[in-house]
């Protein structure tokens, strides 16, 4: 016990800034790393890594001879198997650190209050003429492997612009669009589908596509029902669908902007209550 407490008090006493240094720094990369994949597909891949490090090491522990084989000769493959998993993730993460967003000095892509506006304004009208819509907004995770499917369009959202793209009549009106912040990305995108067993058959194409990208990404589908002309929305691997342009307004406020929606005086929520009353 007395070596123990000797052996402690020498690392104590060995200690110096420089240790210091390097553990805040190794705790800040581990940190910036853990918010990067925060809410993504790679964080459900690193957790499934964890457990199977937990497996292998509970095997070990318990003499389970044959699954400790296994999972043994399997984790001198699990490496590679998570660089390829984690591709698209490494190369944001890398090109990140190139912009300087790895140590928090990024551009700043915040959706403004005019681009969700907008977006409403589109959406509105296109579901009041059953034009059917998909549109995929960005949240923490970059999609540009799915824009790169589509025809690239770098321009600034606006809602006739959106509302002309899904015009029956245009080339790239059948497919999805990303919007990167302030910036309508690429049109006519293609989605992967969802493959979960709880979505019911009769949900139509757009929206498994709508809960496909949410699944596998990190963001927001919009849905416009070309035979019904709703509007739902699907983030992760729920399918919501919205009562008025008003709720689609709070909703993209609240899961893009990270905003609450501010509550309407009740003077005005009390003058609409009477009209509504006279009418």
């Amino acid at each position: 016990m007395k070596e123990l407490a000797d052996q402690i008090l020498n690392i104590f006493h060995s200690f110096g800034w420089v240790d210091a240094l390097d553990i805040l720094l190794v705790a800040f990369i581990i940190y910036k790393v853990l918010m990067l994949i925060r809410g993504t597909r790679a964080w459900r891949i690193v957790l499934g890594g964890l457990v199977f490090i937990f497996l292998l090491a509970l095997s070990s522990k318990f003499k389970l001879i044959t699954l400790n084989w296994l999972l043994d000769r399997a984790a001198v493959l699990l490496p590679v198997a998570l660089v390829i998993l984690l591709m698209p993730e490494l190369r944001q993460l890398i090109e990140g650190m190139t912009r300087l967003q790895f140590l928090g000095f990024s551009p700043d892509e915040n959706t403004e209050i005019r681009t969700i506006e907008e977006i409403v304004a589109a959406v509105s009208e296109l579901a009041s003429g059953r034009i059917g819509a998909l549109m995929v907004i960005e949240r923490n995770e970059k999609l540009d492997e799915i824009a790169s499917t589509g025809v690239m369009l770098n321009a600034r959202v606006s809602s006739p612009l959106l509302g002309s793209i899904f015009y029956e009549g245009n080339p790239l009106h059948d497919g999805a669009v990303i919007i990167r912040g302030d910036t309508l990305l690429a049109g006519a995108c293609r989605l992967p589908l969802s493959e979960s067993r709880r979505v019911d058959r009769a949900v139509h194409m757009r929206h498994r596509a709508a809960l496909g990208v949410t699944e596998a990404f990190d963001c927001v589908a919009i849905v416009v029902s070309e035979e019904r002309g709703t509007i739902s929305c699907a983030i992760g691997e729920t399918l919501q669908k919205l009562n008025s342009p008003a709720e689609l307004r709070d909703l993209l406020n609240r899961e893009v902007r990270r905003q609450e929606p501010r509550p309407r005086p009740k003077s005005l929520i009390s003058i609409k209550s009477k009209a509504e009353a006279k009418r």
